[in-house]
This record gives structure tokens, sequence and C-alpha cells, in this order.
């Protein structure tokens, strides 16, 4: 019931520690939740608030991305991220295709993590275009399925599928906010891990 005296290297780790990983959010706008049809909304809401939470937790590095709002054509990321991540600020974009967009491109790249954590809205077009785009170039991505949601239940799965044929390594928020507190010992986190955690009964 000991805990290894030296912990694992957490830049070295092949598992995701707040050390070796970015979390990438993209295009959680009012539009797009509001399209959402293959996952209730206010779960959705729910989880990738989570996923903000872990990441302002755990202190890791964000990027935030956001389509068409400096256009007029789109509004801003919904509060519940932002209220949470107050001190990121939104790389906006025209688009569609987030990795083909310079300062977000550069933005991920400044990171220096080669895992990357992403949630994007919808599934099936800006999550698996750039997640396609990650991989390709070398990182490995985590996208979070629950945080995430599609036009339809078939193009949330079908590109769910497709990013796992590319190599893609699918996690929940749960699972991700395990895999990172990883030891009770480390006990700065944990009260507020536990708080992230177990407002999964309030949802």
């Amino acid at each position: 019931m000991t805990s290894f005296a030296k912990p694992r290297d957490p830049c070295e780790d092949h598992l995701l520690t707040p050390n070796n990983a970015a979390i990438v959010i993209i295009d959680f706008q009012p539009v797009q939740v509001s399209s959402i049809a293959s996952r209730p909304k206010r779960e959705l809401v729910a989880n990738i608030t989570a996923l903000a939470r872990i990441a302002k937790l755990y202190e890791m590095p964000v990027v935030l991305s956001t389509v068409n709002v400096a256009t007029g054509r789109n509004q801003p990321t919904i509060h519940q991220i932002t209220d949470v991540l107050t001190g990121v600020a939104p790389i906006d974009r025209t688009s569609i295709n987030a990795w083909e967009d310079e300062d977000f491109n550069k933005a991920v790249k400044a990171t220096e993590r080669t895992k990357l954590i992403m949630a994007a809205l919808w599934t099936e077009v800006c999550l698996v275009h750039p997640a396609l785009d990650a991989i390709n170039e070398g990182f490995e991505v985590y996208p979070v399925i629950d945080c995430v949601g599609g036009t339809s239940h078939e193009a949330h799965d079908l590109g769910v599928e497709r990013l796992i044929q590319a190599g893609a390594k699918p996690v929940s928020w749960v699972q991700l906010i395990c895999e990172l507190q990883r030891d009770w010992n480390r006990e700065k986190t944990v009260p507020s891990f536990a708080e992230i955690l177990f407002a999964i009964e309030g949802h």
C-alpha cells in the first residue's frame, strides 16, 4: 500500500500528466452548442465545463479557439468555459479547420506538449480536421468523447471512428481527471479533484 518513493517522470510518462499534455478547446459557441443532436446539450455543457476546470486545476496549457467572431457571423465562447478559463484569450479564425489557422497552429506548438487533449464542436468537422492534421504531424491526440457532439448520432460516431482509425486515443473526462491525479498523495489537488469528479451526480 505504499506508492513508489520516486514518482515516474511526469514529462516522459506514456500516460497523460499535467506536465506532458495540453488541452485544446475549439468552437464551443452558442450556435454550435444549440445544433448538437448526438448528446443532451446540458450534459455536453456540464462535461466541457468539467474539462475546463480540470485544465485550470492542473495548471495545464490551454488553447481556446473560436470561429467567425471577429467577422460578426458568430458569437463568442459560451460563458461556462470562459468563466473558468479567465486568463485564456480565444484565438478567432475564419478557417473551418483550426489547424489551418496560423495563430492557432503556432499557439498549439508553443505549448511544447506532444500530447493534445482535444474537444471541439462539431465532432465530425472541427474536431476531426485539426486532430487528423495534428496526428499527421506526430502529435498524440486524445479526443474527450463525452465533451464533444455532432449534428447527428451517425455524424458523431463516424467522426470518432475516423479519428480512431488515424490513431487517436479517445478518453472521457472522468478517465482524464483520474489519470492526471494518479495518486491521493498528491494532496494539493485532491479537494478540487473530488469537487469536480463528484459534481457528476448533479448533472
